[in-house]
């Protein structure tokens, strides 16, 4: 049995927040209390505020607002001789960075946040802390480095009762379930994550399970129905502000148009999908939707040359941020595409 999820990143005076809270109305009361912490020279308040600053300029995609949010956070907790909150100030970062694409960045951080989280004795810190280092790792390929990890966590959270760590786990297994074909498993797994965070009115959560289910029925053909979910899902991240999910979820939009031959309809979602990653700042998710853009473009009837020279720009776009399943996913497009050369193989 799992409890209503919460958001242990609002912490302090923000503590009452909801972890479905709009992000705009996180972000002005934590500037708000953040004014009010400077003001009464309360470090650790301070460092709080900040952190909520952060997260939410992050998920409004406002990078330099969260860049500038988590190191100043993270200078008040270390005044305030807090290693706990020091921890959560450098897992922001560290999330930051992924979403950034900075990924051995993010490697770095997390790992100094879940060192900090131990030493501060914050066990949630340390759980999300280590959620990020296994979350890089599935983003990067590294499945078998990190799948153990991720099934720890997963009993631990179930141990616990904690929804959102649940969710997260389901959704990381399922994703690498979907990655190396074992979709069966996959769409059990998405499910049982969406699931439990309707159950757990976690919105985030239940927004990203959706998601992951329409990309596995979409799969098996069933469009409609997979447009059907994430229709539902962009319903929330609208709702909650969740600018970087939204993008995600145009770009898989994309992916299931793609798949059902609706090629004009499927270039107009990468389209899209890419302006809002170009807007703020997230280059991976600016790589995956122009793989899609290419594709689509390919199918429209766009020279072949330059539909192999955007491939191989995009295979070493994808190979700086490490991703393993990316690449493999370009040389899939040039195998589709029929555009498979001598040197295909060296340039991925």
């Amino acid at each position: 049995m799992y409890g209503k999820a919460f958001a242990p990143e609002y912490r302090g005076a923000l503590g009452e927040l909801s972890v479905n809270s709009s992000l705009e109305e996180v972000l002005e009361k934590a500037l708000e209390q953040r004014a009010r912490a400077e003001q009464d020279g309360s470090a650790l308040e301070s460092a709080h505020a900040g952190l909520a600053v952060a997260e939410a300029s992050r998920r409004l995609g406002r990078v330099a607002e969260a860049e500038d949010a988590w190191r100043e956070s993270y200078r008040a907790a270390r005044r305030a001789g807090d290693e706990g909150a020091m921890a959560w100030a450098v897992w922001s970062g560290g999330t930051l960075a992924r979403q950034r694409g900075a990924l051995a960045l993010a490697r770095r951080l997390l790992a100094l946040a879940a060192e900090l989280a131990e030493r501060g004795g914050d066990i949630v810190a340390r759980g999300y802390s280590l959620a990020g280092l296994a979350e890089t790792g599935r983003i990067q390929g590294d499945y078998r480095a990190v799948g153990e990890l991720h099934e720890k966590l997963l009993a631990e959270a179930r141990r616990r009762g904690e929804a959102r760590h649940t969710v997260w786990a389901l959704e990381g297994i399922a994703q690498m379930h979907r990655n190396t074909g074992s979709y069966d498993t996959a769409l059990a797994m998405f499910e049982e994550a969406a699931a439990i965070a309707e159950q757990a009115d976690d919105a985030r959560g239940h927004a990203w399970a959706l998601r992951g289910i329409a990309d596995v029925v979409s799969l098996r053909g069933e469009t409609e129905r997979a447009l059907e979910l994430l229709s539902r899902a962009e319903r929330t991240c609208r709702e909650m502000r969740l600018v970087s999910a939204l993008a995600y979820n145009h770009k898989m939009r994309g992916n299931v148009l793609f798949r059902a031959g609706r090629h004009e309809e499927a270039r107009d979602c990468y389209s899209g999908a890419l302006e809002e990653f170009r807007a703020m700042g997230e280059p991976r998710g600016e790589a995956l939707a122009r793989l899609g853009l290419v594709k689509s473009l390919a199918r429209l009837g766009r020279d072949g040359a330059e539909t192999a020279a955007e491939l191989d720009e995009l295979s070493h776009t994808l190979g700086g941020f490490g991703l393993q399943h990316a690449r493999e996913m370009v040389d899939k497009a040039r195998t589709e595409l029929g555009l498979v050369t001598a040197g295909a193989g060296t340039a991925a």
